[in-house]
């Protein structure tokens, strides 16, 4: 569980997120959602500590983040796992070495233990014989999945992952929302997810939060949001024609 309570952040004169608070569930995915410029990144990199608060307190489980030193901050480090936009792999590096990288940074294993950790995880994520190819000679959901086993090389409590599906065509986003998916309650973590997917959210939308101008505008599951009665929610979610349809079809029925 992340719990954020009256998170304010500015860049100048710019307030980009004004009085967030809010709970992510273990366990579940918890989708973060919104237009462009809406907030949503800023939000995502400053709970995972990328960006510091100008004010308010992110809470992991019982744990108070800015009440802990260096030390214990590098540990509690060592507990989340993220999936940036695009992977982000080394392109001079082998898979192997990518995946490789959280534990030559924040452990003491041994290189045996870690080449046993980095099989595990390339089998988790339906990957075999690709240690030594280079992110090059992958596909985009190769690499996907080479960027997910590298988040989980920790065996992650949390789990962040932005726009995962960014890039991807859409059997293979598919596949990448499912898998996060299995992964987030096999492990019981708390994975929270910056997209602006709606496929994803009607998927895999165990919450979601809708960014508006740096505020939550709403908050709700992937079965309420059919229902939301929230102007700018619907104005983004159902912004095609077709989406316009299967909401009046829900409506109706």
């Amino acid at each position: 569980m992340i719990k954020l309570t009256h998170i304010w952040k500015s860049f100048g004169e710019q307030s980009v997120l004004k009085d967030i608070s809010t709970v992510f569930e273990k366990g579940k995915a918890n989708l973060i959602i919104g237009a462009s410029g809406s907030g949503k990144t800023v939000l995502l990199k400053t709970i995972f500590g990328l960006h510091k608060a100008d004010s308010g307190d992110i809470y992991y489980d019982t744990t108070l983040f800015s009440s802990l030193n260096p030390t214990e901050q590098r540990l509690l480090r060592q507990q989340m796992g993220i999936l940036f936009q695009g992977s982000a792999l080394f392109d001079f590096a082998t898979v192997e070495e990518n995946i490789r990288f959280p534990m030559d940074f924040l452990t003491d294993w041994s290189i045996e233990q870690k080449r046993e950790r980095v099989d595990f995880c390339l089998k988790r994520v339906n990957l075999s014989n690709v240690q030594r190819l280079y992110p090059s000679e992958l596909s985009g959901g190769m690499q996907k999945r080479v960027g997910i086993a590298r988040a989980i090389a920790l065996n992650p409590k949390y789990l962040f992952c932005d726009e995962p599906n960014s890039g991807l065509d859409p059997q293979t986003a598919i596949i990448i929302d499912e898998l996060i998916y299995e992964i987030t309650q096999e492990y019981q973590m708390t994975t929270i997810i910056n997209t602006h997917d709606m496929n994803s959210v009607m998927a895999i939308g165990d919450k979601l939060i809708f960014i508006y101008k740096g505020e939550i505008a709403w908050e709700g599951t992937k079965d309420e949001v059919i229902y939301a009665d929230c102007a700018t929610l619907n104005d983004f979610v159902f912004a095609s024609k077709l989406a316009r349809k299967v909401k009046e079809m829900h409506t109706i029925s």
